[in-house]
């Protein structure tokens, strides 16, 4: 989890941009990615990515099948 949030919510912080970077929430910006299994309990989850969503636009669904 520590890793995840490096990359997110903690990388926000170190380029102010607080609550606007890092965070799933209105008027952020919409940089998702979503994956089928717990990336917490098994990090390879992270290999097989099934959404993208980049600047509010959806590059990959895989989820909706």
């Amino acid at each position: 989890m520590e890793a995840i949030r490096a990359a997110t919510s903690r990388a926000a912080e170190l380029l102010n941009e607080k609550g606007e970077l890092g965070v799933v929430a209105p008027g952020a910006y919409a940089d998702i990615i979503a994956v089928s299994g717990d990336p917490v309990k098994n990090v390879k989850e992270l290999a097989n990515v099934k959404f993208v969503m980049k600047g509010g636009s959806v590059f990959k669904n895989e989820m909706a099948k």
